[in-house]
């Protein structure tokens, strides 16, 4: 007689919800994008947000569900944009983002808007970079030799470079001791220093995820925006989405979570675990906006 055997039925976590911001102010922009999405942009960072930050940020890529919540929300808003430190085809080839279905009009706004590559033609579009990175390229390593931090590295952006502290013996340590000294070679030079999660960016002034947040948003005559990111970079977008408030443009501010940087979570108006929640809370939108 022959034996069978019965498996259990296996019924999957049912889709994650909208979740319901905690401020007034959310809960009004969250209001304003169901009412009228196709005149909403979605802006989203890339580290962090979109893809989980790694020590090694050539092997960062986007949530294995980011592409196919992106491509589902994409058709049913105005816009959705990648606002990123790093240069705009790193950012897609890592995201995963070209030749998408769904994300034929998808806009990645790289080195905090300086570059700009869109999906409807594959070209990056940006100024000549500012002659003091090639100034601070040529210093750094006599630099950080003789700053007696051991373990860190440097990216080369192109138009920024970046120094991480990540894989230092004490992390927290080499970032505080090298901030001053970068500090005052990127001044020397004409840029600035942007503090991250375990990484000190030294770049042009008047490129941050505030200015090129507020150009596509008036770009594309958005009439409410979500923007979701992770960093202290992010806060200048955050303040972007402050003034467009302030104008009369409902606003959306999520916070992809972690333990590094708190600072967002006191501004934000909705907090998630991190690209997980993040993917989670843009699938749920679409879902919503399909209904």
């Amino acid at each position: 007689m022959g034996s069978h055997t019965s498996h259990p039925d296996v019924t999957p976590d049912p889709p994650a919800p909208l979740p319901t911001p905690a401020t007034e102010a959310g809960r009004a922009g969250l209001d304003g994008i169901l009412a009228d999405p196709r005149q909403t942009a979605i802006a989203l960072d890339f580290d962090g947000t979109l893809a989980e930050i790694v020590p090694d940020p050539d092997r960062a890529r986007a949530h294995p569900a980011a592409v196919p919540a992106l491509a589902a929300l994409a058709p049913r808003v105005g816009s959705v944009a990648v606002i990123t430190g790093r240069p705009a085809e790193v950012a897609v080839r890592h995201g995963g983002f070209a030749d998408v279905p769904g994300l034929e009009h998808l806009v990645v706004l790289g080195h905090y808007g300086a570059e700009r590559w869109d999906a409807a033609t594959g070209a990056v579009t940006a100024p000549p970079p500012h002659p003091g990175v090639a100034a601070v390229r040529a210093e750094l390593p006599a630099l950080l030799a003789h700053s007696g931090t051991e373990g860190t590295w440097t990216e080369d952006k192109g138009r920024s470079v970046a120094v991480h502290t990540r894989r230092a013996a004490d992390p927290g340590a080499a970032f505080e001791a090298l901030r001053g000294p970068l500090t005052d070679l990127a001044a020397r030079h004409g840029l600035i220093v942007e503090p991250g999660r375990m990484v000190l960016e030294l770049r042009p002034p008047g490129m941050d995820k505030g200015a090129a947040l507020l150009d596509h948003v008036r770009a594309t005559g958005a009439r409410s925006v979500l923007y979701a990111g992770d960093d202290l970079g992010d806060l200048p977008a955050y303040a972007a989405v402050d003034r467009l408030r302030a104008e009369g443009v409902p606003g959306l501010l999520v916070c992809s979570g972690s333990d590094e940087v708190t600072e967002l979570r006191k501004r934000a108006d909705t907090e998630v675990a991190g690209p997980a929640g993040v993917v989670a809370l843009l699938a749920a939108l679409a879902r919503r906006l399909a209904a």
